[in-house]
């Protein structure tokens, strides 16, 4: 199975969360269950590969190949607002 056309977002904040989404490409995509929110062995189980503590907590049925993950935010590690915008130019 092929990892290297799987595309991880840069990460975002709200107040509490840390967020990223993964794509993947067509032949993976065919393997995200359409009945459940998948549990870290499932997800790793097809290829994607990122630091402990991300939960998939949404399916976004228009676009299922998009995995949409979060994890809590461990005291002020969400950049500012300021610093978000300087980490983007």
């Amino acid at each position: 199975m092929s990892h290297k056309n799987i595309y991880y977002s840069d990460k975002y904040y709200d107040d509490k969360f840390e967020y990223r989404h993964v794509v993947l490409p067509k032949e993976i995509a065919k393997l995200v269950p359409k009945t459940h929110l998948m549990s870290e062995t499932e997800w790793r189980g097809i290829g994607v590969q990122q630091s402990q503590g991300w939960v998939h907590y949404m399916i976004h049925e228009p676009e299922p190949h998009i995995l949409l993950f979060r994890r809590p935010l461990q005291d002020s590690s969400a950049p500012t607002q300021a610093e978000q915008i300087k980490n983007d130019m």
